[in-house]
């Protein structure tokens, strides 16, 4: 088998409105499209991210709590690119964004942080 990158990353909110405007207001990702499936009684909103990568965005009703921490087995984290991580914190930060403070990785000795969607998901950024 060979693949040539991630297609899409579906994620399960709470709220959609709330989510679909943290992503989309605050993140800057672009709407591909949204529907509105009845017969599941739920959105899907697609965003573009960069130039290669979409995310799904789902609501259900009454989708069980996401395990907290600390770590679980699963889906650890979604990491973004950034080219500044200065800016993109002091963006985040501007729309009241807490991010944790930065590190850096001890084996690529590059930059990065953590901060959180509405719904607790782990969200990175990776300087590169």
């Amino acid at each position: 088998m060979q693949t040539t990158g991630v297609h899409h990353i579906a994620i399960i909110c709470s709220d959609y409105a709330r989510s679909k405007r943290f992503y989309v207001d605050v993140l800057g990702f672009t709407v591909i499209r949204e529907v509105y499936r009845e017969a599941r009684q739920s959105y899907k909103l697609d965003l573009q991210v960069g130039n290669h990568t979409q995310i799904e965005l789902f609501s259900f009703p009454k989708p069980p709590q996401r395990v907290q921490y600390p770590e679980a087995c699963g889906l650890r984290h979604l990491a973004f690119v950034v080219p500044n991580l200065d800016e993109a914190i002091a963006d985040l930060t501007a729309k009241g964004i807490e991010v944790e403070p930065i590190r850096v990785d001890e084996f690529t000795n590059k930059r990065f942080t953590f901060f959180q969607d509405p719904d607790n998901l782990p969200l990175e950024l990776y300087e590169l």
